[in-house]
């Protein structure tokens, strides 16, 4: 039988320790390297926020489980940086 953890604290403090995955000499967090992936196949690609939305949305219906970050960060993009001084 599995067992799963409860859920850890989140923010900032909650991010996992760098592994040992390096670019260009500099520890990455594993989620850094989607990022860096992303950044090299199509950063030279403008998409629209629409796309954007309905990327994510195709994401979360094949994943439901990441619902709840997927809305995290569509929140987070959504705001203009004068919104998050207020909050």
């Amino acid at each position: 039988m599995v067992h799963a953890e409860p859920p850890g604290p989140q923010g900032p403090a909650a991010r996992p320790s760098p592994v040992p995955f390096s670019s260009q000499g500099v520890a990455l967090y594993f989620t850094d390297r989607g990022i860096e992936e992303l950044e090299q196949r199509r950063g030279e690609e403008e998409v629209t926020l629409a796309w954007l939305a309905d990327r994510l949305r195709a994401f979360v219906d094949l994943n439901p489980d990441f619902e709840t970050p997927i809305e995290r960060l569509a929140t987070f993009l959504a705001r203009d940086d004068e919104d998050d001084l207020d909050d």
